[in-house]
């Protein structure tokens, strides 16, 4: 194997001090598929308290019992001590028979360069199945999260489950309300940001873990929509999320941007109509993110995508209009809106029109972008106290409206924000008594 120089010193250090040690798990997977390995574990017979002297000089934190995870040059490389009865081959076979699966259960010694496989891993790898190592039901009951990392592993790899063990994940699917939100949420996010993650919501949904942990995506599923699409509402979602590039935000917010089409879907004179759809699957997409335990700030960037992904341009709309769009959604949002847009666009009967006024609409923003955008009221060429001396009013609510409106006129015409030009404003609202209306 071709092992990198931090884990050779690992290894070495172990060994130096008597103790056993064999790289183990995905490495070597990855090693008989010719794929550069991610993840390096270690397992040794050296207790965890041994690791820790031994590697004292090393920065390392503790997460699992028995795993010491040692951190070099910003990656993670996991010791585990292996407990149990006979020599320390006979402790690591019996360690490999309660690991998750068969392609993942297996070791090597770097001084025999010999690799254990006592449950069939390379056979596996080399006929593409995930399977569970033992009795499926055995090693899930000890980790539910297994559930998903089988599908999210047979999606990465381009593999198919064994028959047993998807049998048996569809009959303990229930199980994964046992694990921990944020273990589901990652594995559930290695799924969406796999190269084709239709092919995992297939696999979710045949084992009936989609309805233990997202049941409001199987709503849309067989649900027709009107004219303007080709597709079922949990197809055409399934069609978005395969055509957005692999980004975390993107990839949920074309997973989300219609979850809540079944729920104000409405039959009007024969055509099914969608009203509101974009806010409701904001407002959705928002709670079950929560409830998966993602952070606030990722929340926050989906669920403004999704409210505003329902751009209808049209070459009509003036340049102001299109400032107002960058000023809500915001300037550091408009790539990824185009981009769900693009998706979502593509994934529809009628897309082909509406995907060129797009592209225009994108050519008109960076043309806009050159010149200087006005954002919001910290932009203005005038602060609050300006507007209080000239207006002669208190600092207070008022202060701020006069702020929108100013911010609204250099919004369609960027050439009054200057001292003077918004000065002139300011007078012209004085003169009118525009102020007073705000009492």
């Amino acid at each position: 194997m071709d092992i990198p120089a931090f884990v050779m010193t690992i290894i070495k250090r172990l060994h130096s001090r008597g103790f056993g040690a064999y790289v183990v798990g995905g490495a070597i997977r990855d090693m008989f598929l010719g794929r550069p390995a991610i993840d390096w574990d270690v397992a040794t017979s050296a207790s965890t308290d041994k690791v820790r002297e031994l590697f004292h000089d090393i920065r390392s934190f503790a997460l699992k019992h028995e795993t010491a995870t040692l951190v070099c040059s910003g990656h993670h490389y996991e010791i585990t001590t292996v407990r149990g009865s006979g020599d320390f081959e006979q402790r690591i076979e019996e360690d490999l028979g309660h690991r998750d699966f068969t392609i993942n259960a297996m070791a090597y010694d770097i001084e025999s360069d010999t690799v254990l496989d006592p449950n069939g891993g390379r056979e596996d790898i080399a006929g593409k199945i995930v399977r569970a190592v033992g009795d499926p039901v055995e090693r899930f009951r000890e980790d539910p999260v297994r559930l998903l990392r089988a599908v999210r592993i047979a999606v990465e790899l381009g593999f198919r489950i064994e028959n047993r063990t998807m049998e048996t994940i569809h009959g303990m699917s229930d199980q994964l309300a046992l694990a921990a939100r944020e273990r589901v949420r990652d594995e559930f996010m290695k799924i969406l940001m796999s190269q084709k993650p239709s092919d995992g919501f297939r696999i979710l949904r045949r084992s009936n873990l989609l309805s233990q942990f997202l049941p409001e995506l199987l709503e849309g599923f067989r649900k027709k929509q009107n004219f303007h699409h080709r597709h079922t509402i949990y197809r055409h979602i399934m069609e978005t999320i395969d055509r957005v590039e692999p980004a975390p935000v993107l990839r949920l917010a074309a997973l989300f941007h219609d979850i809540a089409k079944p729920r104000v879907r409405q039959k009007i004179e024969g055509e099914f109509r969608f009203f509101g759809h974009a806010q409701k699957s904001t407002l959705l997409a928002g709670e079950i993110m929560a409830r998966l335990r993602f952070s606030r700030e990722v929340i926050k960037k989906v669920t403004n995508l999704i409210e505003h992904h329902m751009i209808n341009y049209s070459t009509k709309w003036s340049d102001g209009a299109i400032r107002r769009l960058v000023r809500r959604v915001g300037p550091e949002n408009m790539d990824a809106l185009t981009s769900l847009r693009k998706a979502d666009l593509s994934a529809r009967r009628d897309g082909d029109r509406k995907l060129v006024l797009l592209s225009e609409l994108k050519k008109r923003v960076e043309r806009l972008r050159k010149e200087s955008m006005i954002n919001d009221t910290g932009d203005l060429a005038v602060g609050g106290e300006k507007i209080m001396d000239i207006l002669g009013i208190p600092a207070g609510p008022d202060v701020g409206r006069v702020l929108k409106i100013l911010l609204e006129r250099v919004t369609d015409h960027p050439y009054l924000n200057t001292e003077e030009g918004l000065t002139d404003i300011l007078k012209d609202i004085r003169e009118k008594k525009i102020v007073d209306k705000f009492a």
